[in-house]
Protein backbone atom coordinates (compact mmCIF):
# COMPACT_ATOMS: atom_id res chain seq x y z
CA UNK A 1 0.00 0.00 0.00
CA UNK A 2 2.91 2.57 0.75
CA UNK A 3 4.72 2.32 -2.41
CA UNK A 4 1.81 2.15 -3.85
CA UNK A 5 0.99 5.71 -2.83
CA UNK A 6 4.58 6.75 -3.50
CA UNK A 7 4.25 7.53 -7.02
CA UNK A 8 0.53 9.24 -6.84
CA UNK A 9 2.53 11.68 -4.02
CA UNK A 10 5.82 11.90 -5.81
CA UNK A 11 3.09 13.16 -8.98
CA UNK A 12 1.94 15.54 -6.66
CA UNK A 13 5.02 17.15 -5.48
CA UNK A 14 6.25 17.52 -8.82
CA UNK A 15 2.80 19.04 -9.97
CA UNK A 16 3.17 21.57 -7.08
CA UNK A 17 6.70 22.64 -8.38
CA UNK A 18 5.82 22.49 -11.73
CA UNK A 19 5.54 25.62 -13.41
CA UNK A 20 1.58 26.25 -14.63
CA UNK A 21 0.91 25.18 -18.36
CA UNK A 22 -0.45 28.64 -19.71
CA UNK A 23 2.74 30.35 -18.37
CA UNK A 24 4.94 27.28 -20.45
CA UNK A 25 2.74 27.71 -23.32
CA UNK A 26 3.13 31.61 -22.53
CA UNK A 27 6.96 31.90 -22.23
CA UNK A 28 7.22 29.40 -25.47
CA UNK A 29 4.93 31.96 -27.29
CA UNK A 30 7.56 34.77 -26.35
CA UNK A 31 10.56 33.14 -27.15
CA UNK A 32 8.66 32.74 -31.03
CA UNK A 33 7.90 36.33 -31.27
CA UNK A 34 11.26 37.04 -30.24
CA UNK A 35 12.76 35.09 -32.40
CA UNK A 36 10.18 36.58 -35.20
CA UNK A 37 11.88 39.86 -35.47
CA UNK A 38 15.21 38.51 -36.33
CA UNK A 39 14.34 40.26 -39.95
CA UNK A 40 13.53 43.47 -38.33
CA UNK A 41 16.79 43.72 -36.31
CA UNK A 42 19.11 42.12 -39.43
CA UNK A 43 17.14 44.94 -41.54
CA UNK A 44 18.62 47.08 -38.62
CA UNK A 45 22.16 46.20 -39.07
CA UNK A 46 22.29 43.87 -35.86
CA UNK A 47 24.39 41.19 -36.72
CA UNK A 48 23.00 37.46 -36.38
CA UNK A 49 25.84 36.49 -34.02
CA UNK A 50 24.46 39.38 -31.60
CA UNK A 51 20.95 38.74 -32.12
CA UNK A 52 21.82 35.16 -31.32
CA UNK A 53 23.69 35.72 -28.22
CA UNK A 54 21.54 37.80 -26.44
CA UNK A 55 18.35 36.22 -27.03
CA UNK A 56 20.08 33.34 -26.12
CA UNK A 57 17.64 31.98 -22.85
CA UNK A 58 16.16 36.13 -22.70
CA UNK A 59 12.96 35.31 -21.16
CA UNK A 60 9.62 37.82 -20.40
CA UNK A 61 9.55 39.63 -17.11
CA UNK A 62 5.72 39.64 -16.01
CA UNK A 63 6.33 41.30 -12.97
CA UNK A 64 7.02 44.53 -14.78
CA UNK A 65 4.08 47.36 -14.70
CA UNK A 66 1.68 48.24 -17.73
CA UNK A 67 1.71 45.26 -19.05
CA UNK A 68 -1.55 43.21 -20.59
CA UNK A 69 -0.84 39.74 -21.47
CA UNK A 70 -4.07 38.07 -22.57
CA UNK A 71 -4.73 35.30 -19.84
CA UNK A 72 -3.53 37.09 -17.36
CA UNK A 73 -4.93 40.23 -14.79
CA UNK A 74 -3.67 43.63 -16.23
CA UNK A 75 -0.44 44.52 -13.89
CA UNK A 76 -1.50 48.28 -14.25
CA UNK A 77 0.85 51.15 -14.79
CA UNK A 78 3.65 51.98 -12.10
CA UNK A 79 2.61 54.42 -9.39
CA UNK A 80 5.04 57.04 -10.23
CA UNK A 81 5.64 59.05 -7.68
CA UNK A 82 5.12 62.12 -10.22
CA UNK A 83 2.01 60.96 -9.82
CA UNK A 84 0.86 60.08 -6.79
CA UNK A 85 2.63 62.45 -4.43
CA UNK A 86 2.07 65.39 -2.85
CA UNK A 87 3.82 68.61 -4.75
CA UNK A 88 5.42 69.35 -1.36
CA UNK A 89 6.94 65.50 -0.73
CA UNK A 90 7.84 65.71 -4.92
CA UNK A 91 9.56 68.74 -4.80
CA UNK A 92 10.88 68.10 -1.08
CA UNK A 93 12.63 71.09 -0.14
CA UNK A 94 15.33 69.18 1.27
CA UNK A 95 16.25 67.39 -1.46
CA UNK A 96 16.10 70.09 -3.30
CA UNK A 97 18.57 71.82 -1.44
CA UNK A 98 21.11 68.86 -1.36
CA UNK A 99 20.91 68.49 -4.99
CA UNK A 100 21.28 72.08 -5.76
CA UNK A 101 24.44 72.18 -2.95
CA UNK A 102 25.94 69.36 -5.23
CA UNK A 103 24.74 70.67 -8.46
CA UNK A 104 26.83 73.94 -7.95
CA UNK A 105 30.17 71.61 -7.29
CA UNK A 106 29.64 69.44 -10.40
CA UNK A 107 28.86 73.07 -12.11
CA UNK A 108 32.49 72.84 -11.23
CA UNK A 109 34.04 69.92 -12.29
CA UNK A 110 31.98 69.84 -15.63
CA UNK A 111 32.52 73.85 -16.42
CA UNK A 112 34.25 73.10 -19.76
CA UNK A 113 31.52 70.57 -20.72
CA UNK A 114 29.32 72.83 -19.51
CA UNK A 115 30.49 75.64 -21.88
CA UNK A 116 30.42 73.88 -25.09
CA UNK A 117 26.94 72.40 -23.84
CA UNK A 118 25.59 76.30 -23.97
CA UNK A 119 27.35 77.62 -26.73
CA UNK A 120 26.27 75.06 -29.07
CA UNK A 121 22.52 73.58 -27.52
CA UNK A 122 21.66 76.93 -25.85
CA UNK A 123 20.43 75.13 -23.14
CA UNK A 124 21.74 76.28 -19.83
CA UNK A 125 24.45 73.88 -18.22
CA UNK A 126 22.47 74.12 -15.01
CA UNK A 127 19.51 72.25 -16.63
CA UNK A 128 21.00 69.50 -18.02
CA UNK A 129 22.51 69.12 -14.46
CA UNK A 130 19.16 69.41 -12.92
CA UNK A 131 17.79 66.34 -15.20
CA UNK A 132 21.01 64.42 -13.93
CA UNK A 133 20.24 64.82 -10.22
CA UNK A 134 16.67 64.29 -10.98
CA UNK A 135 16.60 61.20 -13.14
CA UNK A 136 20.18 59.18 -11.13
CA UNK A 137 20.64 61.02 -8.26
CA UNK A 138 23.96 62.64 -10.01
CA UNK A 139 24.76 58.94 -10.98
CA UNK A 140 24.14 57.20 -7.36
CA UNK A 141 20.95 55.73 -8.08
CA UNK A 142 21.55 52.72 -10.08
CA UNK A 143 18.62 51.08 -12.38
CA UNK A 144 16.93 47.48 -11.30
CA UNK A 145 16.24 45.92 -14.64
CA UNK A 146 17.86 44.21 -17.79
CA UNK A 147 16.97 47.09 -20.41
CA UNK A 148 16.88 44.24 -22.62
CA UNK A 149 14.78 42.26 -20.95
CA UNK A 150 12.59 45.13 -20.55
CA UNK A 151 11.81 46.29 -23.88
CA UNK A 152 11.05 42.60 -24.86
CA UNK A 153 8.75 42.13 -22.44
CA UNK A 154 6.99 45.23 -23.40
CA UNK A 155 7.01 44.48 -26.94
CA UNK A 156 5.38 41.20 -26.54
CA UNK A 157 3.03 41.89 -23.46
CA UNK A 158 3.02 45.41 -22.88
CA UNK A 159 0.26 47.98 -23.33
CA UNK A 160 2.53 49.86 -26.22
CA UNK A 161 3.68 46.88 -27.90
CA UNK A 162 4.55 48.72 -31.42
CA UNK A 163 6.82 51.66 -29.52
CA UNK A 164 8.49 48.84 -27.59
CA UNK A 165 8.74 46.58 -30.35
CA UNK A 166 11.41 49.38 -32.22
CA UNK A 167 13.14 49.51 -28.36
CA UNK A 168 13.73 46.06 -28.44
CA UNK A 169 15.57 45.83 -32.04
CA UNK A 170 17.22 49.57 -31.30
CA UNK A 171 18.60 47.86 -27.72
CA UNK A 172 19.68 44.99 -29.72
CA UNK A 173 21.75 47.27 -31.95
CA UNK A 174 23.21 49.45 -28.49
CA UNK A 175 24.64 46.07 -27.63
CA UNK A 176 25.79 45.00 -31.32
CA UNK A 177 27.80 48.51 -31.66
CA UNK A 178 29.10 47.78 -28.62
CA UNK A 179 28.37 50.94 -27.27
CA UNK A 180 27.77 49.55 -23.51
CA UNK A 181 28.22 45.85 -21.76
CA UNK A 182 25.29 43.70 -21.60
CA UNK A 183 25.56 43.80 -17.66
CA UNK A 184 25.73 47.97 -17.74
CA UNK A 185 22.74 48.03 -20.06
CA UNK A 186 20.25 48.54 -17.18
CA UNK A 187 16.86 50.56 -16.98
CA UNK A 188 13.54 51.66 -15.76
CA UNK A 189 10.49 49.53 -15.78
CA UNK A 190 9.97 51.63 -18.75
CA UNK A 191 13.22 50.94 -20.71
CA UNK A 192 14.80 54.16 -19.72
CA UNK A 193 18.66 54.11 -19.46
CA UNK A 194 22.03 55.30 -18.36
CA UNK A 195 22.71 58.40 -16.20
CA UNK A 196 20.02 61.11 -18.17
CA UNK A 197 17.73 58.23 -18.79
CA UNK A 198 17.01 57.63 -22.59
CA UNK A 199 15.27 55.01 -24.32
CA UNK A 200 16.80 53.55 -26.78
CA UNK A 201 15.35 55.18 -29.74
CA UNK A 202 16.45 58.27 -27.84
CA UNK A 203 19.74 57.30 -27.73
CA UNK A 204 20.30 57.15 -31.25
CA UNK A 205 18.10 60.55 -31.84
CA UNK A 206 19.72 62.82 -29.56
CA UNK A 207 23.05 60.89 -28.45
CA UNK A 208 25.85 62.93 -28.17
CA UNK A 209 30.02 62.18 -28.16
CA UNK A 210 31.11 65.18 -26.22
CA UNK A 211 34.28 63.95 -24.56
CA UNK A 212 35.29 63.11 -28.33
CA UNK A 213 36.52 59.52 -27.98
CA UNK A 214 34.67 58.18 -30.84
CA UNK A 215 31.48 56.61 -29.09
CA UNK A 216 28.26 57.96 -27.54
CA UNK A 217 28.23 56.76 -23.87
CA UNK A 218 25.09 58.05 -21.43
CA UNK A 219 25.88 55.12 -19.16
CA UNK A 220 29.77 56.18 -18.01
CA UNK A 221 30.62 59.79 -19.50
CA UNK A 222 29.24 62.48 -17.62
CA UNK A 223 30.01 64.96 -20.84
CA UNK A 224 28.13 62.43 -23.10
CA UNK A 225 24.92 62.16 -21.12
CA UNK A 226 25.15 66.24 -20.23
CA UNK A 227 25.52 66.53 -23.77
CA UNK A 228 22.67 63.96 -24.90
CA UNK A 229 20.11 65.29 -22.35
CA UNK A 230 20.80 69.27 -23.97
CA UNK A 231 20.61 68.10 -27.21
CA UNK A 232 17.18 66.08 -26.58
CA UNK A 233 15.89 69.69 -25.68
CA UNK A 234 17.22 71.44 -28.04
CA UNK A 235 15.70 68.85 -30.68
CA UNK A 236 12.40 69.27 -28.96
CA UNK A 237 12.46 73.21 -29.65
CA UNK A 238 14.52 74.20 -26.87
CA UNK A 239 14.71 78.10 -26.70
CA UNK A 240 17.81 79.63 -25.56
CA UNK A 241 17.62 82.82 -23.51
CA UNK A 242 14.25 82.04 -22.32
CA UNK A 243 13.31 81.16 -18.57
CA UNK A 244 11.46 77.66 -18.40
CA UNK A 245 8.76 79.47 -15.93
CA UNK A 246 8.03 82.51 -13.85
CA UNK A 247 6.57 82.38 -10.36
CA UNK A 248 3.86 84.48 -9.75
CA UNK A 249 0.95 85.74 -7.06
CA UNK A 250 -2.21 85.06 -8.50
CA UNK A 251 -5.12 87.33 -7.92
CA UNK A 252 -8.35 86.36 -4.94
CA UNK A 253 -10.49 85.80 -8.05
CA UNK A 254 -8.35 83.69 -10.29
CA UNK A 255 -10.10 81.35 -12.43
CA UNK A 256 -8.47 78.09 -12.18
CA UNK A 257 -9.96 76.68 -15.28
CA UNK A 258 -7.66 78.95 -17.31
CA UNK A 259 -4.46 76.45 -16.22
CA UNK A 260 -4.70 74.89 -19.47
CA UNK A 261 -1.36 74.94 -22.31
CA UNK A 262 -4.33 76.05 -24.71
CA UNK A 263 -4.71 79.11 -22.76
CA UNK A 264 -1.50 81.52 -23.73
CA UNK A 265 -1.18 84.98 -23.11
CA UNK A 266 2.06 87.04 -23.51
CA UNK A 267 3.37 87.76 -20.11
CA UNK A 268 2.58 91.04 -20.25
CA UNK A 269 -1.40 90.46 -20.40
CA UNK A 270 -0.94 88.03 -17.48
CA UNK A 271 0.19 90.75 -15.21
CA UNK A 272 -2.25 93.21 -16.39
CA UNK A 273 -4.85 90.86 -15.21
CA UNK A 274 -3.25 90.99 -11.74
CA UNK A 275 -1.15 88.12 -11.84
CA UNK A 276 2.12 89.83 -10.22
CA UNK A 277 6.04 88.10 -10.42
CA UNK A 278 7.22 86.85 -6.76
CA UNK A 279 9.83 88.71 -4.51
CA UNK A 280 9.12 92.10 -7.12
CA UNK A 281 11.29 91.00 -9.95
CA UNK A 282 11.03 93.41 -12.41
CA UNK A 283 10.36 91.64 -15.95
CA UNK A 284 12.07 93.22 -19.32
CA UNK A 285 9.86 93.91 -22.54
CA UNK A 286 10.90 90.73 -24.29
CA UNK A 287 10.16 88.72 -21.14
CA UNK A 288 6.65 90.41 -21.03
CA UNK A 289 6.46 89.86 -24.64
CA UNK A 290 6.54 86.12 -24.61
CA UNK A 291 3.38 84.22 -24.36
CA UNK A 292 3.01 81.33 -21.64
CA UNK A 293 0.21 79.66 -19.95
CA UNK A 294 -1.19 79.39 -16.41
CA UNK A 295 0.23 76.55 -13.86
CA UNK A 296 -1.55 76.26 -10.93
CA UNK A 297 -0.53 72.18 -9.66
CA UNK A 298 -2.61 72.73 -6.37
CA UNK A 299 -4.90 74.54 -7.83
CA UNK A 300 -5.91 77.87 -5.89
CA UNK A 301 -3.65 76.85 -2.89
CA UNK A 302 -0.20 76.55 -3.56
CA UNK A 303 2.49 78.31 -5.43
CA UNK A 304 1.03 79.61 -9.25
CA UNK A 305 3.78 79.63 -12.16
CA UNK A 306 3.40 81.57 -15.57
CA UNK A 307 5.08 78.83 -18.28
CA UNK A 308 6.69 79.20 -20.85
CA UNK A 309 7.53 77.45 -24.26
CA UNK A 310 10.80 75.71 -22.49
CA UNK A 311 8.36 74.35 -19.77
CA UNK A 312 6.53 72.28 -22.48
CA UNK A 313 9.96 70.95 -23.91
CA UNK A 314 11.27 69.36 -20.25
CA UNK A 315 7.88 68.35 -20.26
CA UNK A 316 8.52 66.40 -23.05
CA UNK A 317 11.40 64.99 -21.48
CA UNK A 318 8.84 63.46 -19.47
CA UNK A 319 5.42 63.97 -19.14
CA UNK A 320 4.42 64.78 -14.87
CA UNK A 321 4.16 68.64 -14.33
CA UNK A 322 5.88 68.06 -10.77
CA UNK A 323 8.88 66.79 -12.79
CA UNK A 324 9.35 69.69 -14.67
CA UNK A 325 8.46 71.69 -11.57
CA UNK A 326 11.22 69.71 -9.87
CA UNK A 327 13.86 70.01 -12.74
CA UNK A 328 13.20 73.86 -13.91
CA UNK A 329 13.45 74.70 -9.81
CA UNK A 330 16.35 72.60 -9.05
CA UNK A 331 17.89 74.44 -11.91
CA UNK A 332 17.42 77.86 -10.58
CA UNK A 333 19.11 77.04 -7.16
CA UNK A 334 22.24 76.34 -8.58
CA UNK A 335 22.22 79.72 -9.39
CA UNK A 336 19.56 81.47 -6.51
CA UNK A 337 19.60 80.28 -3.30
CA UNK A 338 15.40 80.92 -2.67
CA UNK A 339 12.93 78.23 -2.43
CA UNK A 340 9.44 78.62 -4.07
CA UNK A 341 7.88 82.10 -2.46
CA UNK A 342 4.82 80.75 -1.93
CA UNK A 343 4.50 77.78 0.03
CA UNK A 344 2.84 73.92 -0.70
CA UNK A 345 -0.35 73.35 1.11
CA UNK A 346 -1.91 69.92 0.11
CA UNK A 347 -1.17 67.25 2.42
CA UNK A 348 -3.26 64.79 0.96
CA UNK A 349 -3.58 63.24 -3.15
CA UNK A 350 -6.27 61.01 -4.13
CA UNK A 351 -5.75 57.50 -5.10
CA UNK A 352 -4.84 56.63 -8.84
CA UNK A 353 -8.10 54.79 -9.12
CA UNK A 354 -10.34 57.96 -7.72
CA UNK A 355 -8.59 59.95 -9.83
CA UNK A 356 -9.38 57.12 -12.53
CA UNK A 357 -13.09 57.78 -11.27
CA UNK A 358 -13.25 61.53 -11.41
CA UNK A 359 -11.98 61.54 -15.03
CA UNK A 360 -14.39 59.24 -16.39
CA UNK A 361 -17.60 61.37 -14.41
CA UNK A 362 -15.92 64.35 -16.27
CA UNK A 363 -16.05 62.31 -19.44
CA UNK A 364 -19.28 61.61 -19.54
CA UNK A 365 -20.13 65.06 -18.56
CA UNK A 366 -18.24 65.73 -21.82
CA UNK A 367 -15.68 67.94 -19.78
CA UNK A 368 -12.99 65.60 -20.36
CA UNK A 369 -11.22 64.46 -23.47
CA UNK A 370 -8.04 63.24 -22.30
CA UNK A 371 -6.77 60.08 -21.42
CA UNK A 372 -8.32 58.25 -18.47
CA UNK A 373 -5.18 57.58 -16.26
CA UNK A 374 -5.56 58.42 -13.13
CA UNK A 375 -2.93 61.20 -12.99
CA UNK A 376 -3.95 64.87 -12.03
CA UNK A 377 -2.64 66.97 -14.61
CA UNK A 378 -3.41 70.23 -16.12
CA UNK A 379 -6.43 69.18 -18.10
CA UNK A 380 -8.30 66.72 -15.15
CA UNK A 381 -7.67 69.96 -12.79
CA UNK A 382 -9.28 72.04 -15.11
CA UNK A 383 -12.58 70.08 -16.17
CA UNK A 384 -12.51 69.48 -12.61
CA UNK A 385 -12.97 73.16 -12.13
CA UNK A 386 -15.56 73.21 -15.21
CA UNK A 387 -17.68 70.54 -13.03
CA UNK A 388 -17.35 72.90 -10.13
CA UNK A 389 -18.87 75.41 -11.18
CA UNK A 390 -21.42 73.70 -13.12
CA UNK A 391 -22.28 71.83 -9.77
CA UNK A 392 -21.98 75.45 -7.74
CA UNK A 393 -18.95 74.09 -5.37
CA UNK A 394 -15.99 76.40 -4.48
CA UNK A 395 -13.93 76.54 -7.38
CA UNK A 396 -9.94 75.80 -6.49
CA UNK A 397 -9.36 72.74 -9.10
CA UNK A 398 -7.93 70.62 -6.48
CA UNK A 399 -9.14 67.05 -7.00
CA UNK A 400 -10.46 66.34 -3.29
CA UNK A 401 -12.66 63.34 -1.89
CA UNK A 402 -14.95 65.78 -1.56
CA UNK A 403 -15.71 66.68 -4.95
CA UNK A 404 -15.35 63.00 -5.68
CA UNK A 405 -18.26 62.12 -3.44
CA UNK A 406 -20.10 65.03 -5.20
CA UNK A 407 -19.94 63.48 -8.47
CA UNK A 408 -21.17 60.08 -6.76
CA UNK A 409 -24.25 61.66 -5.67
CA UNK A 410 -24.97 63.52 -8.42
CA UNK A 411 -25.13 60.42 -10.86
Amino acid sequence: MRSACRPLLLALLLSALAIPAPARAADAAFTQFIASLWPEAQAAGVSRETFDRETRGLEPDYKLPDLALRGRPATGASAQPEFVSVPADYVKESTIARLAAEGRQLRQKYQAALDRIEAHFGVPGTMVLAIWGRETDYGRYQNRYDTLRVVATQAYAGRRKEQFREEFILALKILDEGAVARKDFRSSWAGATGLTQFLPSEYFKHGVDLDGDGRVDIWHSVPDALGSAAKQLADKGWQPGVRWAYEVRAPANVDCTMGVPEVQRPIGEWLRAGFTPVRGAQLSGAEQAQPASLLQPEGIYGPSFLTTKNYFVIKEYNFSDLYVLFVGHLSDRMTRPEPFATPWSASTQLRTTSVEEMQKHLARLGLYADKIDGKAGMLTRSALGAYQKSAGLKLDCWPSEAVLQSMRAGR
